[in-house]
């Protein structure tokens, strides 16, 4: 289940709730009791992808290399006749 957070528009408390994305958000501030006025945050995640990213650094060279050693090497001197 996803943590979601909200904010409340009357005394600015942050919260968080462990919901499913079925269930409705919440109507009364935990902090201050009021109801209504809360809204939803977008949250940053919880991993960041850094460097130049795992295809190009995992998965394409490995799939590149694979695919360039199965080619067979083409030979520039088949076309040219002997005599």
């Amino acid at each position: 289940m996803p943590i979601y957070e909200y904010i409340c528009g009357f005394c600015s408390h942050k919260f968080q709730l462990l919901q499913k994305m079925s269930d409705a958000p919440p109507e009364v501030c935990p902090n201050c009791g009021k109801k209504g006025n809360i809204k939803k945050l977008i949250s940053p995640t919880s991993f960041k992808l850094k460097g130049s990213g795992w295809y190009v650094t995992d998965y394409a060279n490995s799939k590149s290399q694979s695919m360039s050693s199965s080619k067979p090497a083409s030979n520039k001197n088949n076309n040219v006749k002997k005599q």
